[in-house]
């Protein structure tokens, strides 16, 4: 531990006492590598707060003695924007402890939680008041609401919701020079110069650390409807979402799905089968819902379904016939990450393009990367609604190899150049973190990185704010 770690961690056990600080090796070692196992770090210790007095003192200390600070909260993320640097010149700053649901107001469809709150948590709490959170995803039971907030996570429901931005109606923060952002009264007009707010949502802890969050509840689900496609192309897939979109307001889930991947899923994953009978080369996971009961929104939706068939726009479809069903459609779609993972090898990209783009884009894509690197296999899942896949490129039949050291990083430079070339981003949900940084610097506009910079400085000028991340 340097001198300046030291002094800073003292006076921590000396304020708060021995549980705001983790010294011992073991139990450090479990929060320094990223979730995929592909960043390693080092850090000697880990600062616990347990409100956002503390916090704010934390960060005047480390103001003071020049010691950088890495947030963290679930350690779910996909780019390493948690994961301390490999020189142990940062400490860890543990936002679990913080994880306290302030309150929930149903009269005004808002609930203040702090950043530590795990969202499965945040879930079942405002279900009991016949509210929820419309955000979701696979991390759901590890995941922490600081985290989500800082990376603008989206998740399955973004079609209809939005991002974690459009669900954020305040954040409270502490800046790098140790002061406190209040900005939770939820105001929905607010023209006081530049939001602060929206700075600090989805900027990865380079800026801050949040806190707390104010969040945009709705009413809780009456009605689910739940229902598996099977089509010809992506571009049938997106003609479906239209002809939903022309009749309904209800779909908030409209996942695409290729047959190889659901084929890893039953392949790799007990327990789960397939809900249609023959092959069909892309699938579609359909989920509407309604906050009103008495609607027949299945009725509606196996209506809809049948019109679609008949007009040609899909081969097959099944609707779940219970809650069960339902969850063991979602689980199909859920699984495919663990299912890659013990297939081999895979390079994921979480890009963007145009809505009405994508159906070319993952067709023409997957071909371009298949050509250049002979024996892999390229395909795209996701959420097909908001113009966000996840572009998937596996080792395919050169599994025996490191397919990471060997053309991990000319794959990802193609794929990034095709997204750039066909207007999108190379981060549409996952962030930068230290993954994709020097990807977004060779890629992005010199505007746009002269203005993180310029923020970063204005705000930071110490850089101790979670070093190395955003920011090239």
């Amino acid at each position: 531990m340097t001198p300046p770690q030291r002094q800073l961690v003292d006076a921590m056990i000396a304020r708060f006492g021995p549980r705001s600080v983790v010294t011992e090796a073991s139990d450090i070692e479990p929060w320094l590598s990223d979730w995929r196992g592909r960043f390693h770090g080092r850090s000697e210790a880990m600062l616990a707060p347990a409100s956002t007095e503390e916090m704010a003192a934390i960060v005047d200390l480390a103001a003071k003695y020049r010691v950088p600070l890495v947030p963290q909260g679930g350690n779910t993320g996909m780019c390493a924007g948690a994961t301390p640097p490999a020189d142990g010149s940062a400490l860890l700053l543990s936002l679990r402890r913080m994880n306290r649901i302030r309150d929930i107001n149903g009269a005004g469809r808002l609930a203040l939680a702090e950043a530590g709150v795990v969202l499965e948590t945040l879930q079942h709490a405002v279900a009991g008041q016949g509210l929820r959170f419309p955000l979701t995803l696979g991390a759901r039971g590890s995941c922490t609401i600081g985290g989500l907030a800082s990376t603008n996570a989206g998740g399955t429901q973004v079609l209809r919701f939005g991002t974690m931005r459009s669900l954020i109606a305040g954040v409270e923060a502490v800046l790098p020079d140790g002061t406190i952002h209040h900005g939770l009264t939820g105001l929905k007009k607010d023209n006081r110069g530049y939001s602060l707010d929206q700075l600090l949502i989805g900027a990865e802890g380079t800026l801050g650390v949040i806190t707390a969050v104010a969040l945009r509840l709705v009413p809780a689900v009456a009605e689910r409807a739940v229902a598996w496609v099977g089509t010809d192309s992506p571009a049938s897939a997106l003609h479906l979402l239209r002809f939903f979109e022309a009749r309904t307001n209800a779909v908030e889930g409209f996942e695409l799905v290729p047959e190889d991947s659901l084929e890893l899923v039953l392949r790799h994953v007990p327990g789960t089968r397939a809900p249609l009978g023959g092959k069909h080369h892309w699938h579609v996971l359909i989920e509407a819902t309604s906050a009103e009961p008495g609607n027949r929104l299945p009725a509606q939706l196996e209506a809809w379904l049948g019109e679609a068939l008949s007009a040609g726009l899909i081969e097959d479809a099944t609707l779940a016939i219970n809650e069960a069903q339902a969850d063991a459609f979602w689980k199909l779609r859920d699984s495919i990450s663990e299912a890659e993972r013990a297939e081999g090898q895979t390079l994921a990209h979480d890009i963007s393009v145009a809505v009405d783009s994508m159906p070319a884009f993952i067709v023409d894509a997957a071909r371009q990367v298949e050509r250049a690197f002979p024996g892999t296999i390229a395909s795209a899942f996701g959420h097909l609604g908001d113009g966000n896949v996840h572009f998937h490129v596996r080792s395919g039949n050169r599994s025996g190899e490191d397919f990471y050291a060997s053309d991990g990083a000319a794959i990802t430079r193609l794929v990034d150049d095709l997204v750039t070339a066909a207007g999108g981003s190379i981060s549409a949900e996952h962030g930068i973190g230290q993954l994709k940084l020097a990807e977004f610097a060779r890629l992005a506009p010199p505007g746009r990185i002269h203005a993180l910079r310029a923020i970063k400085h204005a705000l930071d000028p110490l850089g101790i704010m979670n070093p190395g991340k955003l920011v090239p």
